[in-house]
């Protein structure tokens, strides 16, 4: 029996839509995208024109001197940053953001009570540089920073050792499902009287060595019109487009909350497809399993989901499988919530959009409006009678899920609902 309400608290953002909770939320209801056409490599010309930046940073070599960080950061560049991938730039703002907005000091974070869960999928930018290094020098001299600012687990060390976690302390890799898996097992340690808060991040970089090689795999849009080339559900879609940034959710027992909670996470759950190494099952087996036991988890029937946040990338093969999961768990005849994919404003940030798509969630239970599924001009057949909005529009929203799928066919979906 449950016991424990877990609330969410405070939220920060460092996202191609902005740098504030603020700003979020005004461009998801104007409907206003964060793409731009890019020069990914100066002078190679490579076929990905299109990608969701995070505007004010810049890395433009592996030297933190060089590094170049927006007004509002709470680093500077006189800040010790030889152990911070660029993404864990851009965690530290955006946990600072939602500390504050929770209302969290120092000695809370200090305290075993409280934990952290974080997702990334490392550096790939810092890797090569250092492994190029190591090689030069003949495999005899490297950096000595250089695997814990590079590798998967680089956000939980750093974290941790920056706010004194005491806690649980752990990463999670899952692709593309890697931070809702993190939110999904934060919510356990709550239920579970483990832990009584936990901060929740999710971060990623888009520089060249995140995107080019996902168009190896066909995955990436070859449109190279930031207007258009986005478009989940689109009968035309042709791939996506990568984003990066950064999003952190705090979540705490409502007993010790000490701000007005943002919205309750109800429940999770997760399943596999256990079809295919990159690819959804065709029917979206797996997804439609994850959603029935985040329903029965958080007791909830599917009539009474208003939204949902769908994973949705804008890839041929994705789009479909998770519409078929839909429809096999809201029959349109019975059940037909307001199904939107945010990626077409903001593109797919891999390990990052879960804990995002769950962030945008919250923002509309919270300011009750739904987003709109951008771009979407012809559907899939695979969404015939079923409600996909085109424009964002203001109704209270009383309870919501969020999708998320990575390789190997991992699946998870949270249930969020008013306080």
């Amino acid at each position: 029996m449950k016991s424990r309400a877990v609330v969410i608290t405070g939220m920060g953002f460092v996202t191609s839509l902005g740098h504030s909770t603020e700003e979020v939320t005004d461009r998801l209801k104007q409907g206003r995208h964060g793409f731009s056409r890019v020069d990914l490599r100066e002078g190679l010309n490579l076929p990905i024109k299109v990608v969701g930046p995070v505007r004010g940073y810049a890395f433009p070599s592996p030297d933190p001197s060089d590094w170049r960080l927006p007004e509002e950061s709470v680093l500077t560049p006189e800040d010790d940053l030889a152990s911070l991938p660029p993404h864990g730039i851009y965690a530290v703002d955006a946990l600072e953001q939602a500390l504050a907005q929770a209302g969290l000091t120092k000695d809370d974070l200090s305290d075993p009570v409280t934990g952290l869960y974080a997702a990334s999928g490392g550096s790939p930018f810092l890797l090569r540089h250092h492994l190029s290094r190591y090689e030069e020098r003949q495999w005899r001299r490297g950096h000595p920073m250089g695997i814990v600012r590079s590798i998967a687990g680089t956000l939980n060390f750093n974290l941790a050792a920056r706010y004194g976690i005491r806690g649980a302390n752990c990463g999670f890799v899952s692709a593309c499902a890697s931070s809702s898996h993190a939110l999904g097992h934060a919510y356990d340690e709550i239920m579970l009287s483990r832990q009584d808060r936990m901060l929740v991040m999710g971060a990623e970089e888009c520089l060249v060595e995140n995107v080019i090689p996902f168009d190896a795999m066909r995955a990436l849009t070859s449109n190279p019109d930031p207007e258009t080339a986005c478009r989940p559900f689109d009968q035309s879609r042709d791939g996506f487009v990568v984003t990066g940034g950064a999003v952190a959710l705090i979540l705490e027992s409502a007993s010790i909350a000490r701000r007005p909670p943002l919205a309750r996470l109800r429940g999770w759950g997760q399943a596999s497809d256990g079809y295919h190494v990159a690819g959804p099952h065709p029917d979206g087996a797996g997804l439609s399993m994850a959603i029935e036991r985040a329903l029965r988890s958080a007791e909830t029937e599917p009539r009474e989901i208003a939204y949902v946040n769908a994973h949705a990338t804008s890839t041929i093969a994705g789009d479909r499988a998770e519409a078929l999961a839909l429809r096999q768990v809201f029959d349109p005849r019975h059940a037909s919530p307001a199904i939107v994919s945010t990626k077409g404003l903001t593109g797919h940030g891999l390990s990052l959009s879960g804990i995002m798509e769950a962030a945008f969630t919250i923002l509309s239970l919270q300011h009750n409006f739904l987003p709109g599924n951008r771009n979407l001009i012809e559907p899939d057949s695979a969404c015939a009678d079923m409600h996909f909005p085109t424009e964002a529009k203001e109704q209270p929203v009383a309870s919501a899920i969020n999708n998320s799928s990575g390789f190997g066919g991992s699946n998870v979906c949270h249930v969020f609902t008013q306080p």
